[in-house]
């Protein structure tokens, strides 16, 4: 196994909003203040709720959630329409904020990002700091609340922002890394989907501290580029850097298989899984991104691959199926290792000049 290389180490902040959208219509519309709210479509089975605040969550309510399923749980819950191009405005306001620290800022959406505060002379380049006076400018100018994570690393930085929410931040500092890794649940890694922990259970992994003691060997054989991935981050190495202009043009989730499966039949239910893994990591994309179209990617237990793709306007099963059904036509009696779906991605038409700029611009 080739060695691996580390970064020295950085100063990484994420700051992700509190319930965004559903803050932003707190904070314009008094009378919503103390009631359970979510952002979303028409009550039906095919829409879905884009975010709620903390009210609406203490009744099982959560993003990605269809709008029926949320009225059963809590029927005094208010569905409103989302606003995007206000959010879109306060979005900018906030990246305005960031830039007063560093230049190094990586948006994923138009709630949160990473900073790197590495090279920051703001308060002795105290990093905790630096992320404390961003929180109270957010709060102080635009009356809204964003929890922050601080780490040495990106993926930490994630995790540890999410620790002390709403309102809160959470300090993990090079020294802390060996202690906190060693606790941290598999199933808390960015990335590290429903499916991926099935199979990680499977396997008795369940732990940073399980993958620790695990046979780096059988780990990279049995889990390819996931478990390359884990390997590092037991460790505490996550060697990405700050990418200011990164703009997502796709999105795609697979499945390598313990064991090679055969048939259509087969594939399907596992398709059924991986759709919904898909749609749970795009729902937050969704609202700057539209989709252009679909494709399926197979693995045979030989390594040749097969994919293709068709152009879509939205997420569907049905097409995922006929895809897939058209690369296995010729191919049925082939054992299959691996089996992916993915989106292709561009920034949405309907936001004017808006959409011109990347996420938080």
């Amino acid at each position: 196994m080739s060695e691996i290389t580390v970064l020295p180490q950085r100063k990484i902040i994420h700051i992700d909003m509190d319930c965004f959208y559903a803050a932003v219509e707190m904070r314009d519309n008094p009378e919503y203040q103390h009631i359970a709210l979510a952002i979303g479509g028409k009550i039906d089975r095919r829409s879905v709720l884009s975010t709620c605040n903390y009210l609406a969550r203490s009744f099982g309510i959560h993003s990605a959630m269809p709008s029926f399923k949320a009225k059963q749980l809590c029927p005094d819950l208010l569905i409103i329409p989302g606003r995007m191009q206000i959010y879109i405005e306060v979005s900018k306001k906030i990246k305005a904020i960031f830039y007063r620290y560093t230049d190094l800022v990586e948006p994923l959406s138009l709630d949160e990002a990473f900073l790197d505060v590495t090279d920051c002379t703001q308060f002795k380049g105290s990093a905790t700091y630096i992320a404390q006076d961003i929180r109270r400018a957010i709060f102080e100018e635009l009356n809204l609340t964003a929890s922050a994570g601080v780490a040495p690393v990106k993926f930490l930085a994630k995790i540890a922002s999410d620790e002390n929410k709403p309102n809160g931040m959470y300090v993990i500092t090079p020294d802390d890394i060996p202690s906190f890794i060693k606790k941290l649940p598999l199933k808390k890694i960015p990335g590290v989907g429903k499916v991926a922990q099935q199979r990680l259970a499977e396997k008795g992994l369940f732990s940073c501290a399980d993958v620790q003691k695990y046979s780096a060997e059988k780990l990279l054989s049995e889990f390819g580029k996931l478990g390359s991935a884990l390997l590092n981050y037991s460790r505490g190495i996550d060697n990405r850097v700050i990418e200011p202009h990164r703009e997502r043009k796709s999105l795609a989730v697979e499945h390598t298989f313990n064991y090679d499966i055969l048939g259509e039949h087969q594939c399907h239910e596992e398709l059924v899984l991986l759709y919904d893994e898909l749609t749970r990591r795009l729902q937050k994309l969704l609202d700057e991104k539209r989709v252009i179209k679909l494709g399926v990617k197979i693995k045979f237990s030989d390594f040749t691959i097969k994919n293709t793709e068709r152009q879509a306007t939205e997420l569907s099963l049905s097409l995922f199926n006929t895809l897939l059904h058209h690369l296995l036509h010729k191919s049925a009696d082939k054992p299959i290792r691996l089996l992916g779906i993915s989106v292709g991605l561009a920034i949405r038409v309907d936001e004017q000049h808006a959409v011109q700029l990347n996420l938080l611009d």
